[in-house]
């Protein structure tokens, strides 16, 4: 099979291919497909034939990738993506962006920046629609990196080579309390050891970036009070207002209770916790247009990599 000169037919079983590599099953691809499991069968059987290669090692009902099919995976995708850029190729021409962007965010800016982002962009680009799909940092890299999704929107930067985090916008760090817990409005990072505190699950971004500055002032979570560990930034938030402890969230995060005095933020006097949002995609990866009108875009949205209060 020569890459410059593909057939429908090459095309379609790289589809076929690609599907059963992704979910480990020639009977879950044929559902998906809504093909017959002997034509997916048949068109792998043609593609291991056409390469001169096994692809998958069967074992009863459980299918193992060979190395082979490894490697032709990401190229297969790549193959896939720039025929059906075809057609986007041609509506660029004609200054038509449409089509779907399935973006993957953690959960501040998924909650808290990709409503306004998707109102603006779809105010110059009515053509296009969405699919958000929110998880912890960790999972949205890791989606990004396995080719499920183009682009996430992340906040925290994990060491990849074959990524790219290109910083977004600024964000800040605070401690916040219910207004009944705590008078003051100051206190010191060390005092953050005398009050029990709520946490992000591991793999938060949050979680994540708090654990890095607080070590970098010489304390670690195993020196703190910590009296709950929940999975929802908006779980967190509920959790302090009822007075069980104190919480490190994202600013962008507690507009609205801060505005309403449902929480209060507890200024740190000797330390100011920055942090950034990323914008990771693949580096092998190619972008339609439509993703790269919305990079663009992104690249002018309020608050990018200048600011961290939130974006209007």
């Amino acid at each position: 099979m020569r890459y410059g000169t593909i057939s429908a037919m090459d095309i379609h079983q790289l589809k076929v291919f690609s599907k059963v590599f992704k979910k480990k099953s020639f009977s879950k691809a044929a559902e998906e497909l809504r093909l017959s499991q002997p034509t997916v069968s048949d068109h792998v059987m043609s593609l291991e034939e056409e390469l001169g290669c096994k692809l998958f090692d069967r074992m009863g009902r459980t299918i193992i990738p060979t190395k082979e099919a490894e490697a032709l995976y990401g190229l297969a995708i790549e193959i896939i993506e720039k025929a059906a850029n075809i057609k986007d190729v041609v509506r660029q021409s004609n200054k038509e962006i449409s089509g779907e962007l399935i973006i993957g965010a953690s959960s501040i800016p998924g909650t808290y920046l990709m409503p306004d982002i998707m109102k603006g962009f779809r105010d110059k680009f009515p053509s296009v629609s969405f699919q958000v799909r929110i998880a912890d940092s960790r999972e949205i890299v890791e989606k990004v990196l396995k080719h499920e999704i183009l682009l996430g929107i992340v906040g925290t930067k994990l060491t990849s080579a074959q990524l790219h985090f290109s910083p977004f916008i600024q964000d800040e760090l605070i401690v916040v309390s219910s207004p009944s817990l705590i008078k003051d409005n100051s206190m010191t990072v060390q005092d953050l050891k005398q009050y029990p505190i709520i946490l992000r699950e591991e793999g938060s971004g949050t979680r994540r970036e708090t654990e890095k500055i607080l070590e970098s002032r010489g304390i670690s979570f195993d020196d703190l009070n910590i009296a709950s560990i929940v999975g929802s930034t908006d779980a967190v938030k509920q959790t302090v207002k009822t007075g069980l402890g104190i919480a490190i969230l994202s600013k962008i995060s507690v507009k609205d209770e801060l505005k309403y005095h449902t929480l209060k933020e507890i200024k740190l006097s000797n330390v100011l916790m920055e942090r950034k949002f990323y914008i990771v995609t693949h580096k092998k990866r190619g972008l339609t247009a439509a993703y790269h009108a919305f990079m663009t875009y992104l690249d002018h949205f309020p608050g990018n990599r200048t600011t961290a209060s939130t974006p209007s």
